[in-house]
């Protein structure tokens, strides 16, 4: 891939985008209008080699993953959110899922022995699962294996759960910290603009109340990710608007870690009508997200959704981050109509993924501590790994 300085020599390079990829060489800071016409007017190579420029110089090659599982409580939901392939309406009931307590933590003993590092746990909305539900639980699950990292729920869930409890988000928050819970996932972000949140999200908790309730988490000392769900009905400036508010937060807490572009699949939902965005415009989302994001560690892509080809290719395009080994436990996305209906991959081959493009696997923990680099660990069939296409080695 081509340097920075390559294509400031390009003499056909507009103003424009000439003064964008200076103000990248610089490390200084993009603006709202010059993000919207990076997505209006950057083409895929271009934005490539500025995103690319950033993670070289925030990771070298580094290419980080972990070894974590999924459980959901429940699919069914009070809210009805017009994207979503993945929950029930109560009057659904039977086409869903509720787990106990105990159904929980018989998942959670199931990885007893097994090296994984973190136990994700998101899932719908309903009465039963209350605060006195998760502060038993997280106790339960920190007490059952201390070793194993709790990061769980979004702000649509808290926000509900609260309200429920009559009691506000900083008290919620900090008693659920108490409980044992570590890190809070990115996920009911979708779009913070009113217009279109109300539109495809109408009903649960706003930007403003998502925003905040991370904002107190931080404020408690812990960290976070963050998640945008492109490629529906928002425009560009939607997007633009969406990063600003968190790069706004962050700038304040510092508390977000990573970022995660979700792409809308538009399978078995309300949304059907509407076409998916193409790979171009995926590995376009990632770029400029890298680039404007200037204040967050990590971008992210999440290889179930995407697929593991799109994945590798998003490497060379700002991400560093391509999650975990996920362990077939989440249906939210293969519902949806993902590229992986059985997302689960071995260590083993996210390492092979992560090396074919010429990246180093580093397995992490949830909070980016080194867990294992596998730059020269040697598998007993490395010569024999016929897993994924054979892309171009990237080098800074």
């Amino acid at each position: 891939m081509a340097s920075i300085e390559f294509l400031l020599a390009d003499q056909a390079l507009t103003p424009k985008l000439r003064a964008i990829a200076e103000k990248v060489q610089r490390e200084q800071r993009i603006t709202e209008e010059e993000g919207i016409f990076l997505f209006e007017q950057g083409d895929l190579s271009y934005l490539g080699v500025l995103a690319n420029h950033i993670r070289q110089k925030k990771h070298g090659d580094n290419t980080y993953f972990n070894r974590n599982f999924h459980v959901e409580p429940t699919n069914v939901c009070l809210y009805t959110c017009k994207f979503c392939s993945y929950s029930r309406l109560i009057k659904q009931k039977e086409e869903g899922w509720e787990y106990t307590h105990d159904e929980i933590m018989d998942i959670i003993k199931k990885y007893d022995g097994k090296p994984v590092t973190e136990v994700h746990i998101v899932g719908g909305v309903l009465p039963q699962y209350d605060v006195k539900f998760y502060t038993e639980l997280f106790t339960a699950i920190r007490e059952h294996r201390p070793d194993l990292h709790v990061k769980a729920l979004t702000p649509v869930e808290y926000h509900y759960i609260f309200k429920k409890a009559k009691i506000s988000y900083e008290e919620g928050m900090k008693l659920m910290k108490e409980a044992g819970l570590q890190s809070m996932p990115g996920g009911g972000a979708e779009i913070f603009h009113k217009e279109i949140r109300d539109e495809i999200a109408g009903g649960k908790c706003s930007g403003e109340e998502w925003l905040r309730i991370h904002e107190i988490w931080h404020e408690l000392g812990m960290r976070s990710n963050a998640t945008m769900l492109y490629g529906h009905i928002e425009e560009f400036r939607h997007r633009v608007d969406h990063m600003e508010k968190l790069r706004q937060l962050q700038d304040k807490t510092g508390g977000f870690q990573t970022f995660i572009p979700l792409k809308f699949r538009n399978s078995n939902n309300q949304m059907s009508d509407v076409p998916e965005s193409t790979t171009i415009e995926d590995l376009r989302m990632y770029a400029i997200s890298r680039i404007y994001l200037d204040n967050f560690d990590h971008i992210k892509a999440y290889w179930p959704m995407i697929g593991r080809t799109t994945a590798q290719m998003s490497l060379a395009f700002g991400v560093d981050d391509i999650d975990g080994t996920i362990d077939d436990t989440t249906k939210i996305y293969s519902m949806a109509g993902s590229e992986e209906q059985n997302p689960a991959l071995s260590t083993e081959e996210l390492v092979k993924m992560i090396r074919r493009v010429g990246r180093r696997p580093i397995e992490r923990d949830t909070l980016y501590n080194v867990v294992t680099d596998y730059t020269d660990f040697v598998f007993e069939d490395d010569d024999k790994f016929q897993g994924y296409v054979s892309l171009p080695v990237i080098r800074k």
